[in-house]
């Protein structure tokens, strides 16, 4: 028997409320599926299980407010392998990260798609295109709950302020800031963004993405989790993006595997992103396992940002306003996981990276 509990989608999420739930007893569950949407106190997000079965009950009722950890629903365990389906039997087709989820998102099955990648590779442009098929319309988030309600508002204002407080309260921050010339990056991006149609034209903000995402591969005192009195690193880059939300405040969930990804899966993949989480239609793999958080407020034309480490992380990236050919990135860390020098190393490698665009 697999109990499945309501999970933490954030430091600052106590409890959240049932909206939905996607499943009914009797239904066979596979590890990743959607199988329920829950209310925090930033967006409703879509939760999925990481264990296969069956469902044999639903403890929760929709409407019902419950504290997290308090066991949702119970499942039986996996059918055996020779019990399965003949087609989950099969060896998985190879996709990228982002096409994968991608295909989650358009409910287009992956083994069923022609690959045009490397070696026949799934990518998120053979996705969207067999979305694209009769039969197959595009997806659109459905918005659950109108969450521009003034109420909703003080929730998220709220939810900020109690995870700011403990991690200025709980975490031994030093902050370090570099100035970059980004006049290279620039004229590459103008160059390759010449060549393509506007709706694939890339922004400034991947390129940064991509290259924190790379710089930390030599810095995973960076990259990961402070629980329990130790540092726990992460096995992969999932880059949580701060995005500001139109009633106000800001949800930080995750691009997974930033470091695999190319830089047009990278955008679209951000687009997704943004978009979702203004309609208030987030995974909770999304909320609950960003390594680190990038925030970026070069839009606003601010020139440095003293961004604050979002717990149990332990490190964050800001990015300000290109001005005269130069960027100020700053990072906030924690001394427990890392120190000074290691931070600046860090900062330098990621200078190095942006001033070598088309190595991203």
């Amino acid at each position: 028997m697999i109990e499945f509990k309501l999970p933490s989608l954030g430091a600052d999420m106590d409890e959240g409320k049932l909206l939905e739930w996607k499943v009914k007893p009797g239904d066979q569950v596979k590890r990743g599926q959607v199988i329920a949407v829950v209310d925090t106190s930033k967006a409703a997000v879509e939760v999925e299980i990481w264990s296969d079965g069956v469902v044999s009950e639903l403890l929760t009722k929709p409407g019902e407010t419950i504290a997290v950890g308090t066991v949702m629903a119970r499942l039986d365990g996996a059918a055996k392998p020779e019990e399965r389906p003949k087609e989950q039997l099969v060896m998985r087709k190879p996709a990228s990260p982002a096409a994968r989820k991608r295909a989650r998102e358009l409910d287009v099955d992956v083994e069923k798609v022609a690959g045009t990648g490397p070696h026949g590779a799934v990518t998120v442009e053979d996705v969207e295109k067999a979305a694209r098929l009769p039969g197959k319309p595009e997806a659109v988030p459905e918005k659950l709950e109108k969450i521009e309600k003034p109420e909703k508002a003080l929730e998220i204002r709220k939810a900020i302020a109690a995870a700011m407080s403990r991690s200025k309260r709980e975490i031994p921050h030093y902050y370090l800031s570099q100035a970059i010339p980004m006049q290279r990056a620039a004229e590459w991006l103008g160059a390759e963004n010449a060549k393509r149609p506007i709706t694939g034209r890339l922004l400034m903000g991947v390129l940064q993405l991509k290259a924190v995402a790379l710089a930390l591969g030599d810095f995973p005192d960076l990259n990961g989790f402070y629980r329990d009195g130790t540092y726990q690193r992460a096995p992969a880059v999932h880059a949580g993006v701060a995005i500001s939300l139109r009633q106000g405040g800001l949800v930080a969930p995750a691009i997974h595997d930033v470091a695999e990804l190319s830089l047009d899966e990278l955008m679209k993949a951000l687009a997704d992103l943004v978009r979702r989480a203004r309609a208030g239609s987030l995974r909770s793999s999304e909320m609950s396992d960003p390594t680190i958080t990038v925030t970026n407020l070069g839009d606003t034309g601010v020139d440095t940002v003293f961004p604050i480490i979002y717990p149990p992380q332990v490190a964050i990236v800001g990015f300000g306003a290109v001005k005269e050919g130069r960027l100020v990135v700053s990072l906030g860390a924690d001394h427990r996981a890392s120190d000074g020098r290691r931070g600046a190393l860090f900062l330098a490698e990621l200078a190095r990276r942006l001033q070598e665009p088309e190595k991203l």
